[in-house]
């Protein structure tokens, strides 16, 4: 059947219009407003100087501990504003970084990107500021950065909590295809609000929306609608592939703090899924089971499981989530 010509045009400034609409930010999230100050640690790291933002807030009533939370792929350090507002109500204080590569941190045109290598970069900035121990709390891709400085700084690790981490299975070795860097660029340049939303929707909330959902949306697509596009195109490849080749799932045995996981069962997230064979695709992502499964390799867990949510259970059910998190948080096992 052919489409005239009239109705292609008029679908073209349709989707002009709509991305029109939609908020432009530089490379570096310039013009996207964080809910706390953001502060930046200066590093020097594979010979370049570079700049890690982030967050440090106060305990309203300090008890003297720290929670360090680690943004996933398509997140960033405001993404936590919710957890940051109820763990510091609750006493602690909050560091939350933007990594390397991502939202109002340096892009660097070459980095040997790798989950070691970031989080050596929050070992550092954790030095700087002169924390000695923290509970971890990671998300999504930073449930596998967690994991990974959990392994690498075991004594700064006072306990470990992953909220719906990925890398619970190992895609490549399931089966999906692998795609080069240069490959994620090119999908990554064709980024747009609509698609995001509609991702996030499925994924992160079970099927559910709401209009402040749309906040996180235009954070992510902004960057890819400004002169800094490519940059940011490209530095999210390069992390897609240090997600995608750089499995931690085969260490979790040797993860000895208090592991707590928290996972939205409505979750289907797998990297690279869409490329994968049909048959394999309807099994991944698959959190009912991939949270009871990730507990049987941990030493020391436990699994607090939300039956109805999605992928970001702490953004779409605050109100659940965070009392569950601070009585993890306090409770030792």
């Amino acid at each position: 059947m052919k489409i005239p010509l009239f109705s292609l045009l008029m679908a073209g400034l349709a989707a002009l219009t709509v991305q029109a609409d939609e908020p432009v930010y530089g490379p570096r999230l310039e013009g996207f407003d964080y809910p706390y100050p953001v502060q930046y640690f200066r590093l020097n790291s594979q010979q370049q100087a570079l700049e890690m933002a982030y967050l440090d807030v106060p305990a309203v009533q300090p008890n003297g501990k720290t929670v360090v939370l680690l943004h996933g792929k398509n997140f960033c350090a405001a993404t936590w504003e919710g957890s940051i507002k109820a763990l510091t109500t609750a006493g602690y204080r909050v560091i939350a970084p933007d990594q390397i590569g991502f939202c109002k941190s340096s892009k660097p045109a070459q980095y040997q990107f790798s989950f070691q290598q970031l989080a050596a970069n929050t070992k550092a900035l954790l030095d700087q500021l002169q924390v000695r121990q923290a509970a971890v709390l990671g998300h999504s891709m930073g449930g596998m950065l967690a994991s990974r400085f959990a392994l690498l700084y075991p004594g700064t690790t006072e306990q470990l909590v992953l909220i719906n981490p990925i890398g619970l299975e190992d895609w490549k070795a399931l089966g999906v295809p692998y795609r080069t860097v240069d490959q994620w660029y090119q999908r990554d340049l064709a980024t747009s609000a609509a698609g995001i939303r509609q991702y996030q929707q499925s994924t992160y909330y079970g099927g559910q929306w709401r209009p402040e959902f749309d906040r996180w949306v235009q954070m992510q697509a902004g960057m890819y609608l400004g002169d800094g596009k490519q940059q940011v195109a490209w530095n999210s490849a390069l992390t897609a592939d240090m997600i995608f080749t750089q499995p931690v799932l085969y260490e979790f045995g040797q993860l000895h703090m208090p592991v707590t996981l928290m996972i939205g069962e409505l979750d289907n997230t797998a990297i690279g899924k869409d490329a994968a064979p049909d048959a394999l695709k309807a099994k991944l992502g698959n959190y009912a089971s991939l949270g009871p499964a990730t507990l049987k390799l941990l030493p020391k867990g436990r699994l607090i499981r939300f039956e109805d949510l999605g992928h970001s259970p702490h953004i779409q059910a605050p109100e659940r989530f965070h009392p569950q998190l601070l009585q993890a948080l306090s409770t030792r096992f």
